[in-house]
């Protein structure tokens, strides 16, 4: 019998029950149609009783709260075991906002995740438009300003493995994402949104069945299928 691979999402999300969290859900409801041929064992958030709580109850996914005092190293070591035990698992990072502790390489012996199964959604080209404080809105303020000064005509969904600085792991996905001239980064924030929830399970799928891999330490060691188009040009 071939076992499912298990998968842990930590994403953000808002303080509001009513917002937050679709990437989330729309991972979990592509596990259930099958989309994405994973088990997802629970979705982690610094926030209680906010939007991706309330799409965890109403998912029937165990939900962590994860506050930022016991989001060290040795604290998300032990959140994962406690979630996983000592098996396999990988974790997406979807809209997940703090950074996550990763060890330099697999056989790094400090404490940290391990970075051939940690990766992360982010809603702008890289690595241009990334690293500490890109993120949302941001992101899509920094883009209008590009495109407006000419220096640029497309966003794009990107997909990227985690080292230990934000946005800086191997990128395995670009989908680039048209700016129409009448864009706000609001408008632009919702175009890309949707191709992330279009793409996300299906490159997330590749990912925790191992058709796309890297060794964890070297870029140059990034594997994906042949015939694969969604590489940064």
């Amino acid at each position: 019998m071939n076992h499912k691979p298990n998968l842990i999402i930590f994403a953000t999300g808002e303080k509001d029950p009513d917002a937050g969290g679709s990437g989330f859900k729309n991972l979990v409801e592509a596990s259930r149609d099958g989309r994405l041929s994973a088990n997802i064992l629970a979705v982690v958030s610094n926030y209680t009783g906010g939007g991706v709580e309330e799409k965890a109850n109403d998912l029937g996914v165990k939900f962590f709260h994860f506050p930022k005092a016991q989001r060290t190293a040795e604290g998300h070591a032990a959140l994962v075991e406690e979630i996983a035990g000592d098996g396999e698992v990988f974790i997406a990072l979807s809209g997940c906002l703090w950074l996550v502790p990763m060890k330099e390489s697999p056989e790094d012996s400090n404490p940290g995740l391990d970075p051939r199964y940690v990766f992360n959604i982010h809603p702008g080209p890289l690595p241009q438009f990334g690293g500490n404080g890109m993120y949302g809105e941001h992101v899509h303020t920094a883009v209008m300003d590009a495109y407006r000064k000419g220096e640029i005509k497309y966003s794009a969904v990107s997909m990227h493995f985690a080292t230990q600085h934000y946005d800086d792991g191997p990128v395995f996905f670009h989908y680039p994402v048209e700016i129409l001239p009448t864009d706000t980064p609001k408008s632009l924030g919702k175009w890309v949104n949707i191709h992330e929830h279009r793409f996300q399970p299906y490159i997330t799928n590749l990912v925790v069945n191992k058709k796309i891999t890297w060794d964890g330490e070297n870029k140059d060691s990034l594997v994906v299928p042949d015939g694969y188009k969604y590489l940064p040009s």
